[in-house]
C-alpha cells in the first residue's frame, strides 16, 4: 500500500492566483499534498471573484495581511517589480517560523526588495519555477504546468535548513526538478534562456506589425511556423515581461549584446557567401534542441 504523505504546511497562502499561483493551487486541491488549507489573495476583487468560482482555494480574500497572518508557508507570485510592495505588506503580520517564498523570474532585484523588510524568525526561501505558457490569470493555470520542469531554488545565507527543505518538497510534490545556484549566476542563466528570447519575439512581432499595410497583412495570412512560434511567446503577459526586463536589465542587455554580434557575424556569413559558418551554426542550433528533448525540456 503507498505510503500517505503529510501535508507539507497547513496553511499555504499564494499571493496573486495568476498562471504559477493557480497552478500551484490546483496541483495543491487535486493532491492534497502541498498543504492541509489552501488561501488565495489578491489585490484584484475581480481575481478573487474569479478564484472563488473556480474553488482553488478554502479562502480567498483582498486582505494580504489578515491572509498571511493565518498562514504558515506565503508563496509571492506578483509581477517582480511589485515583490517588495507586496512583501511589506504580509512580512510583518506572518507567523514567527512561517516561511516566506516567491516565484520571481528575477531573483538579485526581487531579493535586494525583500531582504530590508525580512524578520529574523521568518526563514525567506526564493525560488522560480520555469514553466509556464503565454496565457496569464487564474483560469491559465494547470495541475501538471511544473511536471519535469526546473525549479531553481536561490537560498540566502540566512535561509534556515528546515525552510529550504520544506520548499525543496513543496515543488518535488509539484512535479518539478530541483537545482540551486546563487541569485546572480540565476539572473545570466535566465537572461539567455528566457528573457532573450521573449525579448526577440516582442521585438520581431513588432517589426512585423510596422510593415506597410499590404506586407503586413500577408505576412500575417501567411505566417510559417517560425513565425507562429515566436508569435506564442509574444502572447505572454506585457507587465510581468515588462517588470522582467526592466528588472534583469544587466543581464538581459549583456546577453542581447553577444547575440547581436553573433547576428553581426551571421549576416556577414550570408553576405560574402561563407557556408561553413552558415552550416555550423545551423548544426548547432539542431544540436541544442536534440539536447532539450533528450533532456525533457521541449
Amino acid at each position: 500500500m503507498a505510503e500517505v504523505q503529510v501535508p507539507v504546511f497547513d496553511t499555504l497562502l499564494v499571493v496573486g492566483p495568476g498562471l504559477i499561483g493557480s497552478s500551484v493551487l490546483r496541483r495543491a486541491r487535486a493532491r492534497g499534498t502541498l498543504a492541509r488549507r489552501l488561501i488565495a489573495a489578491d489585490s484584484s476583487a475581480a481575481v478573487c471573484a474569479r478564484v472563488r468560482e473556480l474553488d482553488l482555494a478554502d479562502e480567498v480574500t483582498t486582505d494580504l495581511a489578515a491572509a498571511a497572518a493565518q498562514a504558515d508557508c506565503v508563496m509571492l507570485c506578483v509581477p517582480v517589480g511589485a515583490m517588495g510592495e507586496v512583501a511589506a505588506q504580509v512580512i510583518p503580520a506572518m507567523k514567527s517560523g512561517a516561511v516566506l517564498t516567491d516565484v520571481g523570474s528575477t531573483k538579485v532585484s526581487v531579493i535586494e526588495a525583500i531582504a530590508p523588510l525580512l524578520r529574523a524568525d521568518v526563514p525567506y526561501v526564493p525560488t522560480h519555477p520555469m514553466a509556464g505558457t503565454e496565457f496569464s490569470g487564474p483560469d491559465a493555470g494547470l495541475e501538471h504546468l511544473f511536471e519535469d520542469r526546473w525549479c531553481l531554488l536561490t537560498p540566502l545565507e540566512s535561509t534556515t535548513e528546515a525552510a529550504l527543505e520544506s520548499i525543496r518538497t513543496l515543488w518535488e510534490r509539484c512535479g518539478a526538478r530541483l537545482r540551486e545556484m546563487t541569485p546572480p549566476h540565476h539572473d545570466r542563466v535566465c537572461a539567455i534562456v528566457s528573457h532573450l528570447p521573449h525579448l526577440l519575439a516582442f521585438t520581431i512581432c513588432g517589426t512585423a506589425d510596422d510593415l506597410a499595410a499590404e506586407t503586413r497583412s500577408e505576412v500575417l495570412d501567411l505566417a510559417a511556423s517560425g513565425f507562429r512560434d515566436f508569435t506564442r511567446i509574444a502572447a505572454s503577459d506585457p507587465v510581468m515581461w515588462r517588470d522582467i526586463f526592466l528588472f534583469n536589465r544587466e543581464a538581459l542587455l549583456e546577453m542581447l549584446g553577444r547575440f547581436m554580434e553573433d547576428a553581426q557575424a551571421m549576416a556577414r556569413a550570408i553576405r560574402w557567401g561563407d557556408e561553413a559558418y552558415i552550416v555550423d551554426r545551423i548544426e548547432r542550433g539542431r544540436a541544442i534542441r536534440k539536447s532539450l528533448i533528450e533532456n525533457r525540456q521541449a
